[in-house]
């Protein structure tokens, strides 16, 4: 029986991406080979503002302890370093797909080192200095992180965040089975999520 594929739309930025990421990876981890994770861009921040302060930001991650309290196993500490304001949500997401282009294995290492700097470290994810440290910290090679330049890479993250808004996804995570365009949206309970990957399995 072929594999499960669910694709995955999400932002580096949004703490509910956090859980859903969690949770999604503890049903592929009890399912192993049986299902797969396609991740996708979607940009809540594409444009940076520049009206947003630190202490603002601050103030904001305040509504982090929500999603903290609803997944204890999504690491989330309240903005605690003079680092940020983030930007804009497409650095992180570039550096991901570049991270991708060496295969799964790297994508994955850097998918979840992005997630625990911004939101258990308090780490700035869309400063250059910062996504050059994660660069390394999972093993990447450092003359190669000029391939998160790469117009081709920006296009792409582009074209998944249009293709999320023309089947109507204006939150995320949001969650489609790879062959239906209907994606479920939020951080479900993990429950849930292997409910629906089973219900699959079951019609194939």
């Amino acid at each position: 029986m072929r594999p499960v594929r669910l694709i995955v739309y999400s932002d580096y930025l949004c703490p509910w991406c956090n859980v859903g990421s969690v949770r999604l990876h503890q049903v592929q981890a009890e399912l192993g080979g049986a299902l797969e994770l396609e991740w996708r861009s979607f940009l809540l921040r594409p444009r940076a503002d520049p009206e947003r302060t630190l202490e603002k930001f601050r103030t904001y991650t305040q509504s982090w302890l929500r999603p903290a309290a609803e997944e204890p196993a999504a690491e989330f500490r309240v903005w605690s370093t003079d680092e940020g304001p983030p930007s804009h949500s497409i650095p992180p997401h570039l550096v991901a797909k570049a991270a991708a282009s060496f295969g799964a294995d790297a994508f994955e290492r850097m998918h979840h080192r992005l997630l625990r700097a911004y939101f258990a470290e308090n780490r700035d994810i869309t400063a250059p200095e910062t996504l050059r440290a994660l660069w390394l910290d999972v093993g990447l090679p450092g003359p190669e992180l000029p391939r998160a330049a790469d117009p081709e890479i920006l296009r792409k993250v582009v074209v998944e965040h249009n293709e999320a808004v023309d089947m109507g996804i204006s939150g995320v995570p949001a969650v489609r089975a790879a062959d239906s365009d209907a994606a479920i949206t939020g951080a479900h309970p993990v429950e849930m999520y292997r409910r629906w990957v089973e219900k699959i399995r079951a019609l194939e």
